[in-house]
């Protein structure tokens, strides 16, 4: 499966989004982990190795009893930590996706691992079982960072995974940092940034720290501790974006930039409501206007697979106004936009969407709505949440639980 059998046009393309909202992908949630991070908020479980070949039939299970759907442009695996899991069960799994599904010549295969135990043997044998992308979770090059992080590996670690990576035969590298964190400063962010392009990845991912309800980090920050400051990270991002420039990766989304022909494909279909299934505990499915979430709980999830029961947990139709609020939502923090429609021609007339014009936040070329100051992505959010559906468009999103 080589990604290069499919070339992409710039990852900022309008023409390249539009195709990806056409395509299909699987998720596969793997939740195992050495520790959880004091920031992480996800379906994650630590100190349950035991639980391998268990979880390992269960989603096999789940997967032989998913709808037909396929075939795939992308499968990600993602975590925790899928790297921690045996890469024989990973190829397990992946070989019932291929064979359940069908992958297109060139389908994205993805992994997230962590950089502390990315050995050359592990990269090698994922490799050779049909993996051809990975996400190495860097997050800084700041030993001091690393640490208020509660992350194990040194900057040492990312340089040697980022060459296991390529020994291996990894089509694409990506690697993740955590930008504005209390310790950091915009010169240690900077030298972050720049030893990460030094490994010369094909992708980069900068995502600002949110301290999430609940999180270890939450309560530090409820007992007085240091708090994000959203200044520094608008500073940090700012940083990033011009360094990445600088060396050939084009920001895609308001937190990605790839090299051409790099642009992550699981999540460019899911940002085009392309659709996806996901398999494994907490994990997530879209498909034609209906969403769902499997049972969050590890154990839980594992027991409901082994009695023949299905993992769902809640649906919700996505349909009228509430689906074209959510296609323009995802869409703009794409650097390439998103078709307007009646939703983004309700923003652009709005009162809101008037004051962000006058801004030059948003920008209507043709049919294509554009934010033009990725920075204030977030208060355009709000601007479109805040409006109302025109006269006679149906407000449809409801939950109901599943059997």
């Amino acid at each position: 499966m080589n990604l290069a059998n499919q070339p992409l046009p710039s990852p900022d393309d309008p023409e390249l989004a539009d195709r990806a909202s056409h395509w299909k992908s699987v998720y596969v949630h793997i939740p195992f982990c050495q520790q959880v991070c004091p920031y992480c908020d996800f379906a994650v479980a630590a100190g349950q190795d035991h639980l391998f070949s268990r979880y390992g039939r269960a989603l096999i299970a789940e997967i032989g009893s998913a709808p037909d759907w396929g075939p795939l442009h992308a499968v990600n695996f993602g975590g925790g930590t899928p790297s921690r899991m045996p890469g024989r069960w990973l190829g397990r799994i992946l070989a019932n996706v291929a064979s359940r599904f069908g992958l297109v010549e060139g389908a994205e295969v993805s992994l997230e691992a962590n950089p502390e135990d990315w050995t050359p043997s592990q990269a090698r044998e994922l490799a050779a079982v049909g993996f051809n992308r990975v996400s190495l979770g860097a997050q800084s090059f700041d030993p001091v960072v690393l640490s208020y992080l509660g992350r194990r590996h040194s900057p040492e670690d990312i340089v040697r995974s980022v060459a296991a990576a390529r020994s291996a035969g990894f089509a694409s590298v990506n690697l993740d940092l955590i930008m504005g964190s209390p310790p950091e400063t915009v010169a240690s962010w900077s030298a972050t940034v720049r030893n990460a392009l030094d490994c010369e990845p094909d992708h980069l991912s900068t995502y600002a720290l949110t301290v999430e309800p609940g999180t270890v980090l939450w309560k530090r920050v409820r007992s007085g501790a240091l708090a994000p400051d959203s200044d520094q990270q608008a500073d940090c991002w700012e940083i990033a974006d011009e360094m990445c420039g600088g060396v050939g990766l084009v920001r895609y989304e308001v937190s990605n930039a790839a090299r051409a022909g790099h642009p992550c494909r699981y999540n460019l279909s899911v940002w085009g409501q392309g659709g996806y299934l996901g398999f494994g505990n907490g994990a997530h499915s879209y498909r034609r206007g209906t969403r769902w979430e499997n049972v969050r709980d590890l154990r839980r999830y594992v027991d409901t697979m082994e009695s023949g029961r299905a993992p769902g947990r809640r649906q919700e139709a996505v349909t009228g106004w509430a689906a074209e609020t959510e296609r323009l939502l995802l869409g703009i923090r794409r650097r390439a936009g998103v078709k307007a429609g009646r939703g983004g021609r309700a923003l652009w007339d709005s009162v809101s969407g008037r004051r962000l014009r006058a801004a030059g936040v948003i920008d209507l070329r043709g049919e294509r709505l554009r934010v033009d100051r990725p920075l204030l992505t977030d208060e355009v959010s709000r601007a479109i949440l805040s409006m109302r559906p025109p006269n006679g468009s149906r407000v449809r999103s409801g939950g109901d639980s599943l059997p």
